[in-house]
């Protein structure tokens, strides 16, 4: 970092993030301090507060985090990660108070499944994942392995879920696919003991447990939607239950991945798949939504012309209108099973043009979301970019097949003017010139072709992936999967210069400030942004940006 900043990278500030990851179980946790919220998010672990929505970050894994936990005190949090075969994944024990890491413990093999802390914060075990097999003991303050053993035997399945119990520090408690353990530490001969807990003929897969407050007995959630009821002492099935319909029931949408009570019990809050999270009162047993975001990729953002209060964006079965400021969707357009590829305000913003994978051009109104008008067979193999003019007359469309079209709208009719075929495979990036005379197109195919769209004519062409227009429009910069970003007259197509724009990965996004004087790119290998001028490179997200400082990938 310090020889990137010497050359002068932009520093990157995150402010802050829109999403929530409902895969990770148990990935929701409200802090014991009552008013902040833990999850994961990719490699990140987000604080987000629960008066004021004020996001910190914790950002140290080499990959996605796989599981989280924290103390009963609230002192440490831990996170595990995933990474690849062979690889070594890391846990790492974060310093809640000043949010910084306090150790990194590395012994797992491709994925850490579960964390828990002891009662008093003195230990961490550890389940690594299907290719590791293992169960280890944590020293925290020494933070050191104490010992470690196969989680299960080899005639049963993967562990899922690990569990302290409320007041022992020397057990603990393993579950998964056919198999539910008790553990006892032998501290003085540094061991685990595991006993096998006794179901009878009963099989089951253990997702997660719970142990009452006085450790007479735990409760083991099941995939068939039972609970295990066993003795802690004589590790012996109680019962299974609940009978179906026995208790009331709260729809949400996505499975539950994650429920965190606030306090006693009075509050509690769900995550969800559909990476949604709801808050319930306990009394009155009705849910309100807290947080919501895409769950599948997103494909495209854009503002509205003249604004950065709102923007939208698209991705599997929906685009979302959101408000800058407060990162709260304001508007939801739902088509179902269908993916949105990419999506334009019209300038004089009383329509959102939509590309969609079903070969339709879909407009609705950015206010409610209401159908205006849909340009059926618009693409034979799924829309996959789209433009708009300043002047609000003609729709430029892009498809998987390789096709440019043209389409003339109007407050009463859409109509096709022209069509045009250079391209060999999917065009991924269309920008319009200010005059509406021009544009240019780039394709996975590796080409970028600049159209004369009065005489439907090729001016020039070149090879990569996403392109933009330079605000003086004299020329362009592109960039892809080679990681360079190329600066290229208009005129002619001639290459001015070249620079790399990418430690590692392809760039799959870029975009220009308004003046010129900075862009940003975003791809594989991290987002980044960079001041025009001198072909420096810095980040993507919602950030600030910093000449003075140094390049913050994320």
């Amino acid at each position: 970092m310090a020889d990137e900043a010497a050359e002068g990278f932009p520093r990157l500030e995150l402010q802050s993030i829109i999403g929530f990851n409902g895969n990770v179980p148990g990935g929701l946790i409200t802090h014991p301090d009552q008013k902040h919220v833990i999850y994961p998010l990719g490699s990140t672990v987000i604080i987000q507060s629960l008066t004021t929505q004020k996001q910190e970050f914790l950002q140290g894994h080499s990959n996605n985090v796989s599981c989280i936990t924290v103390t009963r005190s609230g002192q440490y949090l831990a996170s595990g990660q995933v990474t690849h075969m062979g690889f070594k994944a890391d846990i790492l024990i974060w310093d809640y108070a000043n949010r910084e890491e306090y150790a990194r413990l590395v012994l797992h093999k491709a994925k850490v499944e579960a964390l828990a802390f002891s009662p008093n914060g003195t230990y961490l075990v550890s389940l690594g994942g299907q290719d590791d097999g293992s169960v280890v003991l944590w020293n925290v303050a020494k933070r050191e392995a104490i010992c470690g053993s196969p989680a299960s035997t080899h005639s049963s399945g993967i562990s899922l879920a690990v569990k302290f119990p409320n007041l022992r520090d020397d057990v603990f408690i393993t579950a998964g696919n056919c198999t539910l353990r008790v553990w006892e530490l032998d501290l003085r001969n540094r061991k685990i003991w595991p006993i096998e807990c006794q179901l009878g003929q009963l099989k089951r897969i253990v997702q997660c447990l719970e142990v009452e407050d006085d450790d007479s007995f735990f409760y083991g959630g099941t995939s068939s939607g039972d609970v295990l009821k066993v003795n802690l002492k004589t590790k012996l099935l109680n019962s299974c239950a609940p009978a179906k319909e026995k208790f009331s029931k709260v729809h949400v949408e996505g499975g539950v991945t994650s429920i965190s009570l606030r306090g006693q019990g009075h509050q509690f809050f769900t995550g969800t798949q559909s990476s949604m999270i709801f808050r319930f009162n306990f009394t009155e047993f009705k849910d309100e939504l807290f947080t919501s975001c895409h769950c599948d990729a997103v494909n495209d953002i854009a503002f509205p012309f003249g604004t950065a209060e709102l923007f939208a964006t698209c991705s599997k079965n929906d685009i979302r209108v959101w408000h800058t400021e407060t990162n709260k969707v304001l508007l939801r357009i739902t088509v179902p099973n269908m993916t949105c590829n990419a999506i334009q305000f019209m300038r004089d913003g009383k329509s959102i043009v939509s590309a969609w994978n079903d070969g339709k051009i879909r407009a609705f109104t950015p206010e409610s979301g209401k159908l205006l008008y849909i340009l059926n067979n618009a693409h034979s193999m799924g829309v996959s970019a789209i433009a708009v003019t300043s002047d609000c007359k003609w729709v430029i469309s892009g498809g998987g097949e390789g096709q440019v079209r043209v389409w003339e709208i109007t407050p009463r009719s859409q109509r096709l003017l022209e069509s045009m075929k250079e391209h060999k495979s999917l065009v991924s990036c269309i920008k319009v010139k200010s005059n509406n005379r021009e544009c240019v197109t780039t394709s996975s195919d590796g080409t970028c072709i600049i159209w004369d769209l009065v005489n439907q004519m090729v001016l020039a062409n070149t090879m990569f992936k996403c392109v933009n227009y330079h605000p003086e429009e004299f020329q362009i910069i592109t960039s892809g999967s080679d990681r360079k970003i190329g600066y290229w007259e208009v005129f002619d197509g001639a290459a001015i210069r070249e620079l790399e724009g990418s430690l590692s990965g392809s760039i799959n996004g870029m975009d220009i400030t308004q003046d010129g004087r900075h862009f940003v790119t975003g791809g594989m290998g991290g987002a980044s942004a960079g001041c025009c001028g001198r072909g420096q490179l810095a980040s993507l997200g919602v950030y600030s940006v910093n000449c003075g400082g140094q390049r913050n990938n994320t």
